[in-house]
């Protein structure tokens, strides 16, 4: 029996909100600043979907394409890269406006910072893209990987320079153990984009490095000539993403916000679970939590996120793996007249919440609850393109799901 989209009203109390101005405007025009120092900078596409729009009984439907990201096929580089040239600056006394690229991989900055480790835990797109930085930036990295992980993506973070391993634990668990190594090692710093008591800095870091997406996606839509998203729909694992995205948009459009959606794999799905009881406290989720959205597959909320997304997100949906499979279909053969997305299989998971909750009856309610209608203008975050082409494929050519 197939399973179904659970989802949840939010109706947790509010908190004093402490945590927006981390995704504060100037903020992230520091970290957009620092991304655009990048030799491989270039802004990722905004794919509008007109014919798929009209299909769906919305107004617009836009997609921003992150597979385009400085070659790397995912937008996790922007938070990694951005978190590691924010932690060199403040060992070496320095505002991150004077640490572009150019300084940071310099022979000066070099002898002034010497070398460290940094550590980190992931499914594959965030570790490749702290590998990618470190490696360009001359230092070393340490990368574990959960059960579960296909070897292509191991391969991907082992050409950028890392030591890497899979290990036969669960996400949450490699993180415990990359933050003991990290604390064991002479000069080891761990990166990681969740956050607990403790351990908040570099996590912000990393959400404000995702501004930058956020920020581009904001301008984009101003050149479509679209002001303003009617609702958004972005994807979760730990939340730094959602927070990040939520975050920006929510002191962008501090007068008028669009309807935030947060969705997440339904065996992970510790911020659906949290507003399910909704008394704003944190819930987590254990055990294997086997899903083809590995970029979801996280059970521990990031602390600093979940205070901003139960302040201003309107409905937290959990997703089964079929709903990631349709909109990675859907996205890769849309109607004539639309361009394809290669949309990865956590990429997807929010247009397959779209798709279902305009077209499937049953999901009528959701639909209701989200406010979507033919005035509708929804923005959505393909997060990943194929990063594992062989799954891709076995998803979109051969019709698996697993």
């Amino acid at each position: 029996m197939e399973s179904k989209i659970l989802w949840s009203v939010n109706k947790m109390p509010k908190s004093d909100d402490k945590n927006l101005p981390i995704m504060g405007i100037g903020e992230i025009r520091k970290a957009r600043e620092f991304h655009e120092s990048f030799p491989e900078y270039k802004e990722t596409p905004l794919t509008k979907l007109p014919e798929m729009a009209k299909h769906l009984g919305v107004k617009e439907v836009y997609v921003k394409d992150e597979s385009y990201r400085f070659g790397l096929n995912a937008f996790k580089v922007l938070g990694g890269s951005f978190a590691m040239a924010k932690y060199i600056a403040a060992e070496t006394g320095k505002d991150i406006s004077e640490l572009p690229y150019s300084v940071l991989t310099s022979d000066k900055l070099r002898e002034e910072f010497g070398q460290a480790t940094f550590f980190t835990a992931t499914d594959g797109n965030h570790g490749r893209g702290v590998a990618w930085a470190a490696n360009r930036l001359r230092q070393k990295s340490v990368v574990h990987m959960p059960k579960g992980t296909t070897t292509i993506r191991l391969k991907n973070i082992e050409k950028e320079g890392a030591k890497v391993d899979i290990l036969e634990l669960n996400y949450d668990d490699c993180v415990r153990l990359a933050a003991k190594e990290a604390d064991e090692t002479e000069r080891g710093i761990m990166v990681q984009d969740t956050a607990w008591d403790g351990y908040e800095d570099i996590p912000s870091w990393i959400m404000q490095g995702y501004g930058t997406m956020a920020a581009e996606a904001a301008e984009q839509l101003e050149a479509a000539g679209t002001k303003r998203p009617t609702h958004i729909f972005v994807q979760a694992g730990v939340g730094s993403l959602a927070g990040a995205v939520v975050g920006y948009f929510s002191n962008l459009y501090k007068d008028n916000p669009p309807v935030f959606v947060i969705v997440e794999a339904d065996v992970a799905a510790c911020l659906y679970k949290g507003a399910k009881a909704g008394d704003g406290n944190l819930r987590k989720v254990d055990g294997d939590m086997l899903t083809i959205m590995a970029g979801l597959a996280c059970g521990e909320p990031n602390t600093i996120s979940w205070d901003i997304l139960k302040n201003h997100v309107q409905v937290f949906v959990a997703v089964p793996d079929w709903v990631s499979a349709t909109g990675m279909r859907m996205l890769a053969a849309p109607i004539k007249g639309d361009s394809p997305i290669t949309s990865g299989e956590s990429g997807a998971a929010p247009f397959g919440t779209l798709a279902s909750a305009m077209s499937l009856d049953e999901y009528a309610d959701l639909r209701k609850d989200i406010g979507l209608d033919d005035n509708s203008t929804v923005l959505l975050f393909s997060t990943e393109g194929d990063t594992d082409p062989e799954r891709y494929k076995n998803i979109v050519w051969l019709g698996k799901e697993k």
